[in-house]
């Protein structure tokens, strides 16, 4: 069963990098290498227009923005909830709660993306009209929190695994020496489990870059290179459901720019994976 995967992972790979080296050879891009120096150093990012820009920094931003805000709900709320449920929480209190996290993972992504459209931005404008602030119907702001609030279970549950791998010979020591529950918490369970708590932050912020739903409906389709959550912006996700849900051929330039920007999402998640191994891999012998 591995073996399948290794290897439709792999077709998947090659044929996303066959049709990104279609993209940066065609002539509409400038040719290679032209096109590869374009890709990077343009500022906008319009390969579907007549003049044609081919800068992927619009949607890294749009993408690094959202996740960014994600990380920001997710990241402490996590450490919280993971270290509540591993170190605090009674038997049923653990077993109330874990049915609601598995609850928020198990709700389509589609859903979210709705509630952050017609729930969350409506009530932010009204917050920020109080202070003379205009926030567009699309932003990044609504997304983000809501994603955060999406990849809060897996963020919390990696994280409670990370606690509950410290050996409990540590948390005995500890309390023989006098300390209580939130001093062992933070003097010992914390410094020791951090190497699996960064992995799990890094995978967290991983799937954040790679959602797809809810900043198709939520985020925009303007691929904007500003870092104000309040004004609409596309990420690479975003701009790969708008063209592949339009009606453009298949192997024109157009269409194969979502290969390209597909391409260099890969490379990002493939970072933060890798990235996530190797402080994974740290968390050995204490």
């Amino acid at each position: 069963m591995a073996f399948i995967t290794v290897v439709v992972t792999f077709l998947i790979v090659f044929a996303l990098i066959l049709d990104a080296i279609k993209f940066f050879t065609h002539e509409e891009a400038g040719g290679f290498p032209k096109s590869l120096i374009r890709f990077f150093t343009e500022t906008q990012w319009t390969p579907t227009f007549f003049n044609k820009q081919i800068g992927i920094w619009p949607l890294v931003c749009g993408t690094f923005l959202i996740a960014v805000i994600a990380g920001v709900i997710s990241i402490p709320l996590g450490l919280l909830i993971a270290a509540y449920l591993s170190e605090f929480a009674s038997f049923k209190t653990r077993e109330f709660i874990k049915p609601w996290l598995d609850f928020m993972e198990a709700v389509p992504t589609v859903v979210y993306g709705y509630f952050a459209l017609l729930v969350v931005t409506p009530i932010l404008q009204k917050f920020f009209s109080l202070f003379g602030i205009e926030m567009e119907g699309m932003n990044a702001l609504s997304p983000g929190i809501v994603i955060g609030f999406m990849i809060l279970p897996f963020t919390a549950s990696m994280v409670e695994d990370a606690f509950r791998g410290v050996p409990a010979y540590l948390r005995e020591a500890s309390y023989a020496l006098g300390a209580d529950k939130v001093t062992t918490f933070f003097k010992v369970v914390l410094p020791a489990a951090r190497s699996g708590v960064l992995a799990a932050y890094l995978l967290g912020i991983s799937r954040a870059l790679g959602e797809t739903m809810v900043v198709a409906v939520a985020a925009g389709m303007y691929p904007n290179l500003t870092f104000n959550p309040l004004e609409p912006v596309q990420t690479i996700t975003g701009y790969i459901v708008q063209v592949a849900l339009g009606d453009l051929p298949f192997n024109s330039f157009e269409y194969l720019s979502i290969f390209a920007a597909g391409m260099f999402l890969f490379i990002l998640n493939l970072f933060f994976n890798l990235l996530a191994v190797h402080f994974k891999s740290k968390v050995k012998g204490y």
